[in-house]
Order: C-alpha cells, then sequence, then structure tokens
C-alpha cells in the first residue's frame, strides 16, 4: 500500500498530477482542488490511496489523511467504487459531504454525477452513524422531530429504495412499529426492518 508520497510536480491536469518520486513520474488522480493546488516544478505532498485491479494499479492523492480516508469509507457502500468516490470528493469538500450523509441531505448527494436518489439514500443509511457528524447546540443533531407517521413513510420509502416491494417493506415496518411502538427514530427503525426483512 502507498500511503502517500512527496516529490516534484511534473505536469498537471484538471483531474490528475504527474509527481516525480525517486526518478519516476506517479500518475495520481485527484480531485480538481488538489490539481490546481500543485504547480508544476513546486514539491507535492500526498495522501494516497492505491486501488488494485487485475489490469491495473491506480493512485488516488488527496491534500490530507482525513480525505484519504473519506474516500476510502465512501467505497464500503455497494455500487460506489473509487472513480465515484473522488466524484463525491470533487462535487463537495470533506466537511461538506460529512454534513450531507449525515444529515440525510439527498439533494445534495444526488448533484454528485452518477449518484441517483436509490443510491443517496442507501450512502445515508450505511455511513450515516460512521461519518462523524457535527451535532448542534447541546451535542444532539439539528434534524427536527418528524411525526411517526412520518417516520414510517420515510422508513417504507428507504426499503422500496433498497429494493423491497412496498408490501415487503409496509409489512416489515408494521413488524417492527408492533415490537418498538415508541421508537421514531428513523435509522433505528429502518436498521430493525432491514434485520427483519433478513430473516
Amino acid at each position: 500500500m502507498i500511503a502517500s508520497l512527496r516529490g516534484t510536480t511534473l505536469t498537471t491536469g484538471l483531474d490528475h498530477l504527474v509527481v516525480e518520486v525517486g526518478g519516476v513520474g506517479m500518475l495520481v488522480h485527484t480531485t480538481p482542488a488538489v490539481a490546481a493546488a500543485n504547480r508544476p516544478g513546486q514539491e507535492a505532498t500526498l495522501a494516497t490511496s492505491l486501488v488494485v485491479r487485475e489490469e491495473s494499479l491506480t493512485l488516488y492523492g488527496f491534500s490530507d489523511s482525513s480525505e484519504r480516508d473519506l474516500f476510502e469509507q465512501v467505497q464500503t457502500v455497494s455500487g460506489v467504487g473509487p472513480r465515484l468516490a473522488l466524484a463525491m470528493l470533487s462535487v463537495h469538500d470533506p466537511d461538506a459531504l460529512r454534513a450531507a450523509i449525515g444529515d440525510g441531505d439527498l439533494v445534495a448527494l444526488t448533484k454528485i454525477p452518477g449518484i441517483g436518489k436509490k443510491s443517496a439514500e442507501r450512502i445515508v443509511l450505511e455511513l450515516r452513524d460512521k461519518v462523524g457528524v457535527a451535532a448542534g447546540p447541546g451535542g444532539s443533531s439539528t434534524a427536527p422531530a418528524a411525526p411517526a407517521d412520518q417516520h414510517l413513510q420515510q422508513v417504507s420509502e428507504a426499503l422500496v429504495g433498497l429494493g423491497w416491494s412496498a408490501k415487503q417493506a409496509d409489512d416489515a415496518v408494521e413488524r417492527v412499529t408492533a415490537a418498538e411502538p415508541a421508537s421514531t427514530d428513523v435509522s433505528q427503525l429502518l436498521r430493525l426492518a432491514l434485520r427483519e426483512l433478513g430473516r
């Protein structure tokens, strides 16, 4: 694994750099912001992620390790590969991307080329609790509480978005709410419903 590199920038493009390290020119795919920050002839220091495929070794470069870690984290979601992960960081800076995932902001996520509503819902579902969302005053989430019926509707829609039929989704939500009548937390209800559907 190549975790970082430092060397002289030979050339820059819109979405890549060629950095000379020990006499070898390394092609590094980056976001436009990282590419623009590095000029030919200057020293570049990048946190990197090496993606190994049968037919290729592809190096991706980032301004710091937290940006690289987010790039690797979003790839844990089914259907998100390195190109899409890089597109996410090209459209939103790391803090904005974390906020969009943490707040469930589907509009912001669907602005990224290659991400539709279903993909955005899957990303939010799988990463919301993992990306380190900034909390509001008092340490609690800034999202307003929704009526219970709206919570159940959101869970059903998310399940349909993930590929189950409307009837399967509604039945799962019904079974979960019978077992947990007091719960109004959408992510908890969704996890329970997914567990129910997985039986």
